[in-house]
């Protein structure tokens, strides 16, 4: 695949401009380029690509575009100067790939809690109705029927559209995508025309990154009003969350639909709800229909999960029978909710992330289930900012009202700020202990848990609280499985 360096620069915002020359690749970073590609040296967060612009030509770029205003034009490779930011990577990674997102019906998916859960309920619901489909997510990319790790929450523009043209190129017409609020405000969507918009919620969270609240949702926001495209045809909001109301007011003077969903109102909501220890069934109640559906996921935050997922699909022309008939058979995604049985114990696996409102979600689940004992092992809720302390304090005060109703009958705190969460459901009265390391709570449950118990692992991603499971598993031999919960 070539293409000419101008063809390559088109609609991007060119300051200067020299040479023309055919290329065959773009990168941004340097260690990857190869002969007759070109360069994207942009300065970021942590390192500055201007610096590797010699070493690229060595590699054999022939071209540069720098978004420096003191690099000057080597002499032999053709340059253009570009404003600071990441819309000229998307520009151009969108041009040398032909444009793929204009050609699929993209479907991005922001909040803070649920993106995963909903975008792979909607894979799920395209995939029974047969139609082809790309997955971007936090955890995984499926593209091409290929499973590939996700280094990133959203992958860079230029990895972006890579995966979308493969997936093109493979008969996909759908792409459904977790978009982080850091791509967002890095604008590593820049130029992705979004047919549809979704927001899950929005509670503390990366607050070391956005620093208030405010940050945060004006990013949330972007994937509403359009990320250098026209604004979503679509936008499905969440309205139980008072964010959500504020971009129903937003997404009604751009959009041309509005969709609302919640437990009680909106134009989808779910009446008839059953939460048990082997998944979730509730009427999915619209203006037009009524129809039961049941899930595997636990708690009543995946209903709006599948609330959520449920209006994206018969927004795409989906019947309510179809996104029915996909529910039974969706397993958790990794560290997503699973059920892992340690001989008579049970564990909900839910370590892949955390925030205090996903925590308190979690710990009503557990309180609803059938136990001999429910524990508790939180391991320390990352980028909470400077209210980190506070929040984990709240979580713990939290738990200790359950304990107190004799819902939940002990709390594990695992690293760092765990430590506040511990000592303040210990004030209110909650029996809890503190250990420094996921291994060592594997440990302690290795001693502690009995049959018949149920233990919740809930922790951000960084505190790796899987060890905990591993360790203890390797303390019990013999006795595990892991299982989704269907009927």
């Amino acid at each position: 695949m070539t293409i000419t360096f101008q063809q390559l620069l088109e609609g991007a915002e060119v300051l200067e401009q020299s040479g023309n020359p055919s290329v065959g690749g773009v990168e941004y970073d340097s260690r990857q380029v190869k002969p007759g590609e070109v360069f994207v040296a942009l300065r970021g967060e942590l390192s500055d690509g201007n610096k590797f612009i010699d070493q690229a030509i060595v590699a054999g770029a022939v071209a540069i575009v720098s978004d420096s205003p003191t690099e000057k034009a080597r002499t032999g490779v053709a340059w253009a100067q570009v404003p600071p930011g990441r819309r000229a990577l998307a520009r151009l990674s969108a041009n040398f790939y032909h444009r793929p997102a204009e050609r699929l019906a993209m479907t991005g998916i922001t909040g803070t809690n649920g993106k995963s859960t909903v975008a792979f309920l909607v894979e799920a619901i395209l995939a029974v109705s047969g139609r082809e489909s790309a997955l971007i997510g936090t955890i995984e990319y499926h593209v091409a029927g290929k499973v590939l790790p996700a280094p990133h929450t959203t992958p860079e523009a230029l990895d972006l559209n890579r995966l979308l043209s493969e997936a093109l190129g493979q008969g996909a017409t759908e792409a459904v995508m977790e978009v982080s609020s850091h791509a967002l405000a890095q604008q590593r969507v820049y130029g992705i025309p979004f047919d549809t918009a979704v927001f899950t919620n929005l509670t503390r969270d990366h607050l070391d990154y956005h620093h208030t609240m405010v940050e945060y949702f004006a990013s949330k926001q972007m994937l509403f009003e359009g990320c250098g495209t026209d604004a979503p045809r679509a936008a499905v909001l969440n309205t139980d969350d008072e964010y959500g109301q504020k971009l129903v007011k937003v997404s009604k003077k751009r959009s041309a639909e509005v969709l609302t969903y919640g437990l009680t109102k909106g134009d989808f909501r779910a009446e008839k709800v059953e939460i048990t220890p082997r998944g979730t069934r509730f009427d999915l109640v619209s203006r037009e229909m009524r129809h039961p559906v049941q899930s595997p996921l636990l708690g009543r935050h995946n209903v709006y999960n599948v609330l959520a997922a449920a209006a994206i699909a018969l927004e795409h022309g989906i019947t309510p029978s179809e996104i029915a008939a996909a529910l039974p058979s969706l397993q958790p995604a990794d560290k997503r909710g699973q059920v892992v049985q340690l001989g008579n114990i049970t564990v909900l696996y839910d370590c892949y992330n955390s925030s205090p409102k996903a925590l308190m979600a979690a710990v009503d689940t557990l309180a609803a289930m059938p136990a001999r004992r429910r524990i508790v092992v939180a391991g320390e809720m990352l980028e909470l900012g400077t209210a980190g302390e506070e929040l984990h304090r709240e979580c713990g005060r939290y738990m200790a009202g359950n304990a107190a109703g004799r819902k939940l009958d002990f709390l594990l705190g695992v690293r760092g700020l765990a430590k506040p969460m511990v000592d303040a459901a210990s004030e209110a009265g909650m029996t809890a202990e503190f250990v420094a390391t996921p291994e060592e709570a594997g440990e302690w449950l290795a001693r502690k848990a009995r049959d018949g118990d149920v233990v919740l692992l809930k922790a951000s991603r960084g505190v790796k609280l899987e060890k905990a499971l591993e360790t203890w598993k390797a303390r019990v031999p013999n006795k595990s499985s892991r299982q989704g919960l269907a009927d």
